[in-house]
């Protein structure tokens, strides 16, 4: 499971989030932070922070740096 998420994630960054028009506010980017928790705590947990960075990230959010813990 936790390979075909981070397969997911890679060909977003890859093929997708090259055509949008915003950036995320936060660094790392939401799809790397994604990718660094899945990677360190596996698919659930690590997909759990992921959706949670999704979700805190708007365009009324303050962004800045937040890395995995």
């Amino acid at each position: 499971m936790k390979y075909i998420i981070l397969s997911g994630i890679r060909f977003y960054q890859k093929h997708i989030s090259c055509y949008k028009s915003t950036k995320c506010p936060y660094f790392p980017s939401c799809s790397e932070y994604g990718y660094e928790a899945v990677s360190k705590y596996g698919a659930l947990k690590g997909g759990l922070m992921a959706i949670w960075r999704i979700i805190r990230c708007n365009p009324f959010s303050k962004g800045g740096y937040d890395p995995v813990p």
